[in-house]
């Protein structure tokens, strides 16, 4: 794995700071819960903040509280996935984008806990009046980088299986 860390980082940073831009992108530009059409009955550009976590989890729960404990989820996430990175030796491309993607993600994330108290979400898919809960580039590496990480798994399980028959 330590032969792709500067992809790692480099993907992370990339994540980060779109992640970041988009954000202040949005926050410059468009006025709190204003939105406006991309593709009619399918996606919006909405901007919104959560105090929670995915799908609104904790959003009514004290703000001390749930400030403080997804501040500590995320950091500790990135803080796992950096030590995993720094005692692991072995692992292939698709693990290290895996394993970059989340951590970008978490840290873009991160940064709007740390300085709003909450997270700036714009990406608002529908289907006529049923709503996916908005999101962020962040979100969307997260997404992706566990969707990668589990093909991954499977691979290197079939891969153990397969060598052990």
């Amino acid at each position: 794995m330590r032969k792709n860390c500067w992809g790692f980082f480099i993907i992370l940073a990339l994540v980060a700071g779109l992640d970041q831009f988009s954000k202040w992108h949005i926050s410059s530009t468009m006025s709190l819960h204003a939105s406006y059409p991309v593709i009619d009955g399918f996606f919006n550009i909405t901007y919104v903040r959560n105090p929670g976590a995915a799908f609104g989890f904790l959003a009514s729960a004290p703000s001390f509280f749930r400030s403080g404990f997804l501040i500590a989820v995320s950091a500790a996430a990135i803080v796992m996935i950096l030590y995993y990175l720094a005692q692991n030796k072995t692992g292939g491309f698709l693990l290290m984008v895996a394993l970059s993607l989340i951590t970008g993600g978490a840290a873009g994330n991160l940064i709007d806990r740390v300085r709003f108290g909450e997270v700036i979400d714009f990406l608002d898919v529908y289907i006529q009046s049923y709503h996916w809960p908005a999101f962020n580039v962040a979100d969307s590496a997260i997404s992706i980088g566990a969707v990668l990480l589990v093909v991954e798994l499977f691979r290197r399980r079939r891969g153990i299986t397969a060598a052990s028959e």
